[in-house]
């Protein structure tokens, strides 16, 4: 996978340099190191429109820098597409399902993109299709299944939402594209620095800005990337069109996020595999999943298409759902919460929320590991664990 950028002023800098580099105002004598924030809803505007800024639904000054970020990290020569939040870039991305075809999309995934992607074909027909996306003739095979209506959207997330498998993205972009399927990779999870899927063959990356990007749980925003100026059209229209659009301030604050993203993803990666490791010799635990661990069933496609493994790992204490739940109140470092991505470690038992898939286990315990230090991480897991166990 390559780790250098291909926007045109960010040529040959890596990943990290992007994060910091991208989106910056001309250099001049005088001028501000970082962009402005323009608070306005509308500008002059005489005659026929033209490229020129005209009304803030549109376009906006405080949206570009953000989005030329996002788009080099990517490694798009087009600027992203930012959102109000992570659903409404998914949503707009949705829509570029054909009406009557299938979404096919992993059985383990965002709960509300699943439950975004049924209300849709149930409007507008077709089928959605869940697999196990870790399977990749499985996920080849349901494109066009024979006598069922064929795929027009292959949604892709991986690692995935919170079983954390790990998808051949290659190889299912490349049988997609001969399907004449639309890939859609979900990178939320990865970011930029772990995998960079337009590179894959995708069509579309989405992510919820939210997390990693903006990385301290202070904005909602999201982002769609698109390489193909026709796709990122359509989803510009969209947009104009939805009105789900970014906030001046929240731009400009995930912006600033940004710039640390490097940092902080080298910390959260290194101390979420000691923590996996250690947490795999525990005798309170059953299980604990982590791409970089050995015993993960994709350890090895992971090591060969990521960058890292990633911040986020899954416990299964011992004792099942229960000492699971109360695990979650003994903590007292790590934060109950349901986003993740921030600089704060957070832990959250996904079947607790209604609609969570049946096949992930009612004591699976999902942890977004922050940048504190490993050892006071550990020492609050270890001793919340007793205290869950008791």
């Amino acid at each position: 996978m390559t780790t250098e950028s291909t926007h045109p002023d960010l040529a040959g800098l890596a990943p990290a340099t992007t994060a910091v580099a991208a989106g910056r105002p001309p250099r001049g004598q005088g001028e501000p190191v970082n962009p402005p924030v323009v608070l306005s809803s509308t500008y002059v505007s005489t005659g026929t429109p033209g490229a020129e800024m005209m009304y803030t639904r549109y376009n906006t000054d405080t949206w570009l820098p953000l989005e030329e970020a996002i788009g080099a990290l990517e490694g798009s020569t087009l600027p992203a597409l930012v959102y109000a939040s992570g659903m409404a870039a998914i949503d707009a991305v949705l829509r570029l399902a054909a009406p009557g075809t299938a979404i096919v999309a992993p059985r383990h995934a965002y709960l509300a993109t699943l439950n975004a992607a049924s209300e849709q074909v149930a409007r507008e027909g077709g089928a959605l299709r869940e697999v196990d996306i870790a399977d990749t003739d499985a996920v080849v095979a349901a494109l066009a299944p024979a006598g069922e209506v064929p795929a027009s959207v292959l949604w892709i997330e991986s690692p995935t939402n919170p079983m954390l498998e790990v998808a051949d993205i290659p190889a299912l972009t490349a049988a997609a594209r001969a399907a004449g399927v639309l890939t859609v990779v979900d990178n939320t999870f990865a970011t930029p620095l772990g995998q960079r899927p337009l590179a894959q063959g995708a069509d579309v990356v989405v992510h919820s800005v939210t997390k990693y990007l903006a990385g301290h749980s202070d904005v909602l925003l999201g982002a769609a990337v698109s390489d193909d100026p026709d796709l990122r059209g359509r989803l510009h229209a969209r947009r104009t069109t939805g009105g789900a659009i970014a906030g001046p301030w929240e731009a400009w604050l995930a912006l600033r996020g940004l710039r640390t993203l490097a940092l902080r993803v080298e910390r959260s990666q290194a101390t979420a595999l000691e923590l996996a490791q250690r947490l795999a010799e525990h005798p309170l635990v059953a299980e604990v999943r982590h791409p970089g661990l050995p015993t993960h069933p994709q350890h090895e496609r992971a090591a060969a298409l990521m960058n890292g493994f990633g911040s986020i790992l899954t416990v299964r204490p011992a004792g099942g759902a229960a000492v699971a739940e109360a695990l979650t109140r003994a903590v007292r470092l790590w934060v109950p919460a349901t986003s993740l991505g921030g600089v704060e470690s957070s832990l959250e038992r996904r079947r607790r929320l209604a609609g969570e898939a049946a096949t992930v286990p009612e004591d699976l315990l999902r942890l977004s590991v922050g940048i504190e230090d490993v050892e006071d991480l550990w020492a609050d897991l270890d001793r919340a664990l007793q205290a869950a166990a008791g």
